[in-house]
């Protein structure tokens, strides 16, 4: 396997990284069906994106992970490759996931990935999880992009870290609205742990 490189490709969870405004602004379907990229996501049809594209957080940290191993792969490719495996269940256009267990039979069956579920994981510990492992998805609330505010409430989203210690978490935002909070966003960990939902799964390549 060739080395990793110094910085992981960032991929949004939309084809077009800068819609994350409109998408809050108009609610996702309205705005997705608006990108113009939308056929890079591997989606058959415009309607199959603009239904999916909200819930792929997840297979873009996984985009994300095998991109650092020089794989690229679609996400929406990859969102109905982990349909089969229980990753996500489908109901009349209603879309639960990522859900953890079957995503890691998933990566594991498909790209040779070793993952584990966390859960009752504290802030403190991610910098030690990154020890034993490449990369932690973590729980997060979609509103770690704005992170001087106060969220809502904790998770719902998931973001990828890619390097942690006391003074700092760098991490990969799927539906960052700017630069600065979409590819390697920096937080210290008091302001990461307001955002965090203590649980996320710990990948190794």
């Amino acid at each position: 396997m060739s080395p990793l490189p110094e910085t992981v490709p960032f991929f949004s969870q939309w084809e077009t990284p800068d819609m994350t405004l409109a998408v809050l602004a108009d609610g996702g379907e309205a705005a997705l069906r608006r990108d113009p990229l939308w056929q890079g996501s591997g989606a058959a049809t415009l309607d199959e994106y603009a239904v999916w594209a909200a819930n792929v957080c997840g297979m873009a940290c996984l985009k994300m992970i095998l991109a650092a191993r020089g794989e690229i792969v679609p996400t929406i490719e990859l969102a109905r490759r982990c349909t089969p495996y229980g990753g996500y269940v489908v109901d009349e256009g209603s879309i639960k996931g990522l859900i953890y267990a079957p995503f890691v039979t998933f990566v594991k069956a498909e790209f040779g990935l070793d993952a584990e579920v966390m859960t009752n994981v504290a802030t403190a510990d991610i910098p030690s999880i990154l020890g034993r492992s490449r990369f932690f998805i973590a729980s997060v609330s979609s509103s770690i992009r704005w992170p001087e505010r106060k969220p809502p409430s904790k998770g719902g989203h998931l973001v990828l870290v890619t390097a942690a210690s006391d003074e700092g978490f760098r991490f990969h935002n799927p539906s960052g609205h700017t630069s600065a909070t979409q590819a390697n966003a920096v937080l210290v960990p008091a302001a990461f742990d307001r955002f965090f939902a203590n649980r996320g799964i710990a990948v190794v390549i």
